[in-house]
């Protein structure tokens, strides 16, 4: 069984761990292994502990976050869709990212955007997100990455 919650300040450390765990299993394929280990080195920060805090939500399985996401309800803006490697293909990813956009729309937002990662640009044309050019992504940490600019138009249904 699992529940979609709010992320919790104590989620951090959790979230934190599932986030480095997806970006070194799922982006191997797309990014060279230096940039990876820029990517995920370091200690949990205080900016992204707040975040968790903010504008994260949870996917728990067996109370384990198994899957994340982010939105940030003012601009659309859609990060941190990392699902734990033992948990893909189960439809998390889909399961939280209708999630997010239910809570967009519930905001009374008409859009989402987002920086997909190169691996990740399929699974979110698949839900409906366009947008082919590939642009370069700068981290709050400094570091660049490829990535292609999405945008998904929001309807009631």
């Amino acid at each position: 069984m699992t529940d979609i919650r709010k992320a919790l300040a104590t989620d951090a450390t959790e979230v934190h761990a599932l986030r480095k765990l997806a970006i070194l299993s799922q982006c191997a394929c797309a990014y060279d292994a230096e940039l990876l280990r820029l990517w995920t080195d370091g200690e949990l920060s205080e900016r992204f502990s707040q975040a968790v805090q903010d504008s994260f939500y949870v996917i728990t399985s067996n109370d384990k976050i198994v899957a994340s996401g982010a939105v940030d309800l003012v601009s659309g803006q859609v990060d941190a869709i990392f699902v734990h490697p033992a948990h893909f293909r189960q439809g998390l990813g889909k399961r939280i990212m209708g999630f997010l956009e239910q809570r967009a729309l519930d905001h009374g937002l008409t859009q989402l955007k987002l920086d997909a990662t190169l691996n990740a640009a399929d699974f979110y044309r698949s839900c409906g997100f366009s947008g082919d050019t590939v642009s370069i992504y700068h981290s709050p940490r400094g570091i660049e990455l490829a990535c292609v600019p999405m945008l998904k138009v929001l309807q009631r249904k």
